[in-house]
């Protein structure tokens, strides 16, 4: 088992990465102790996993409430259908909230959390890639508004992070290859080593080798945590997490979050802000066909495809939460390794870069083109 700590003073927590861990019961009912329990999960993780995590938290104290599968369903009507189902339970303040499934499930349970009498513990059990290495790291929770992404939420810090390694094996391919964007960006953003051995172990990774996935998720943990120590409210260097964020979000909400799964989006993003890091003097083109070569091995989108809106993609943009009075922030790369928040460029320099991308021959363009799962 490897253990990565979070240190933020009274509200540290502990994310634990180890094959099976769902069903050790001792570990599990250590870090969610509480009494009252409720596992929201969806559709698809509950078939897989929930009647073992339920047997691990001991059958007396816990319900479950399962969701319709899908990024759209991460809005206020979903918030409100957990805390009526809290309600109509009577749990109190001192219960528990566990996520188990992806990014969706993770983000609207900890906002539920944050809500539900002004604030409840809740724990996250990670299933996909995605969550593991990112979004159950942190304490982001948030739901969507209809015309931006992760709009409307709360920092609330879960009570630990358990991340079982063997869930991946049930992830579809695309899945697995979306959360991958997120482990290709840490390395961009921080650690241009971990980036190197990315592309020389790409193939171990996508065959699903066990060290190789206790590498990615261990060391994305590590870099994560490091970050959210130092920055816990996003008010400086924790935003360089959203590297390629502000054109994934856009993208998502232009798609209205079906199109597209959130790593994807996030990979294209990506690929376009090295494009403009490029364009601001930062890196070379050498350094650009570098980061479209892991991304597009990784099975990810390096185009925003060729039918986007580039007017209605940029006026998105503008709705990014990383916004202030003084204009629109993104994070550029200064080199590999090495990212940079700055002030957004002007807007046809950006609609330079969209128009440029969008003309790329893409090779994972029609697997995304299918319904997002």
């Amino acid at each position: 088992m490897e253990t990565v700590q979070v240190s933020l003073g009274d509200r540290s927590y502990p994310i634990h990465i180890v094959p099976g861990l769902i069903d050790d019961g001792d570990l599990v009912r250590k870090y969610i102790p509480a009494r009252q329990v409720m596992i929201v999960t969806n559709e698809i993780v509950a078939p897989l996993y929930l009647s073992r995590l339920e047997r691990s938290l001991a059958a007396d104290r816990e319900h479950s409430l399962i969701l319709p599968d899908g990024e759209e369903q991460k809005n206020l009507a979903t918030l409100g259908a957990i805390i009526d189902r809290l309600v109509a339970e009577g749990f109190r303040r001192d219960a528990c909230l566990v996520a188990l499934g992806g990014g969706v499930i993770g983000d609207i349970t900890g906002f539920a959390a944050a809500c539900y009498q002004r604030g409840i513990a809740f724990a996250q059990v990670p299933t996909t890639l995605l969550a593991q290495v990112d979004s159950a790291v942190g304490g982001k929770t948030a739901v969507n508004h209809p015309k931006a992404k992760n709009m409307i939420g709360a920092f609330h810090q879960p009570i630990a992070v358990l991340a079982d390694t063997d869930t991946l094996a049930s992830l579809p391919e695309r899945e697995f290859s979306a959360g991958l964007a997120e482990v290709i960006k840490h390395g961009l953003i921080l650690d241009e080593a971990f980036l190197a051995w990315l592309e020389d172990n790409m193939a171990a990774i996508l065959d699903h080798d066990a060290g190789a996935l206790a590498r990615i998720v261990g060391r994305s943990c590590e870099i994560k945590a490091a970050i959210v120590a130092e920055d816990e409210l996003e008010q400086g260097r924790r935003a360089l997490l959203n590297l390629g964020h502000t054109f994934g979000h856009a993208l998502e909400s232009l798609g209205a979050y079906r199109d597209w799964l959130h790593g994807e989006a996030v990979a294209a993003g990506i690929v376009m802000a090295a494009w403009t890091s490029k364009e601001l003097g930062m890196i070379d083109d050498a350094d650009c066909r570098r980061v479209e070569a892991v991304i597009s091995r990784a099975r990810l989108p390096i185009s925003p495809g060729a039918d986007i809106d580039t007017e209605a993609m940029l006026r998105t943009m503008k709705l990014d939460k990383k916004a202030s009075a003084s204009g629109l922030r993104m994070i550029f790369l200064e080199r590999l390794g090495r990212a940079v928040v700055t002030a957004a460029p002007d807007a046809a320099l950006l609609r330079q870069v969209i128009d440029a991308r969008a003309a790329v021959q893409d090779p994972h363009a029609s697997a995304r083109r299918t319904t997002a799962s």
